[in-house]
């Protein structure tokens, strides 16, 4: 096993930190590795948004669902999905340009993921700590309204950096799926998918007498949340002020 599929495996989200400072060198690494990222035609559909006001820090704590730690994380980066720079040069520069639509939206948020996952790898490298925050996507119009996003602009994910504290150093990463459950060959096999509560029994080892209430819990924490309903909300919004002229 190489040293990065060491830490790939190993790696797990940090939401307190030692205080100590991300050196501008090792920011600098960061950034350049998610701008080396693999991107859709080469176009980098995306801007990284460095969140240095500390004013900011503690209002997305409030819009990201009450995340405490955010305020407190030497490297906080808000990646968006971003159309605004290339429809404005075919503009300048094509006669018969379409409006930007559902596919480019979707290719946009998939490059600024796909740039954040080389961030976090990169900081893993650095023996610095990371969380997504999926939050950014909720609150649209205030997270607009915050980072002064124009339209064809829009977020797709937030990142805490920061050195993890011991804490975190020693709580043990959550259990992930088996491999060969959620890896099909050629087509989608329906009836593995169906196998979930065995799956799931056997990630968080629970008994199948107690899937049940586990399942509801689950549920409620998360699908039914509130912050998933608005979570709905926003993105819809997003995408009405992606699509609309």
């Amino acid at each position: 096993m190489t040293n990065t599929i060491k830490e790939l495996c190993e790696r797990k989200s940090m939401r307190s930190y030692t205080g100590e400072k991300i050196s501008a060198e090792a920011k600098k690494a960061i950034l350049q590795a998610a701008c080396e990222a693999p991107t859709a035609g080469n176009q980098q559909l995306y801007t990284i948004i460095d969140v240095t006001d500390q004013a900011m820090k503690d209002t997305l704590v409030k819009t990201c669902d009450n995340q405490p730690f955010i305020a407190k994380a030497p490297l906080v980066l808000v990646l968006c999905a971003d159309y605004y720079r290339w429809i404005n040069v075919f503009r300048k520069h094509v006669d018969d340009v379409r409006l930007p639509s559902y596919g480019d939206l979707l290719l946009a948020n998939a490059d600024a993921i796909i740039a954040a996952q080389n961030a976090v790898v990169a900081a893993e490298s650095l023996g610095i700590g990371s969380c997504y925050i999926g939050d950014i996507t909720e609150n649209f119009e205030k997270h607009r309204e915050l980072l002064d996003l124009p339209q064809y602009v829009v977020p797709a994910c937030m990142l805490c950096f920061g050195y993890p504290a011991k804490s975190q150093l020693e709580r043990q990463k959550p259990p992930r799926f088996k491999a060969e459950d959620i890896v099909f060959q050629n087509t989608y096999q329906k009836a593995k998918a169906d196998n979930m509560e065995n799956m799931l029994c056997e990630r968080q080892g629970i008994s199948e007498e107690k899937i049940g209430d586990y399942v509801k819990k689950f549920c409620n924490r998360k699908h039914n949340s509130d912050f998933s309903i608005e979570m709905s909300r926003s993105c819809k919004a997003m995408i009405d002020s992606f699509t609309g002229e």
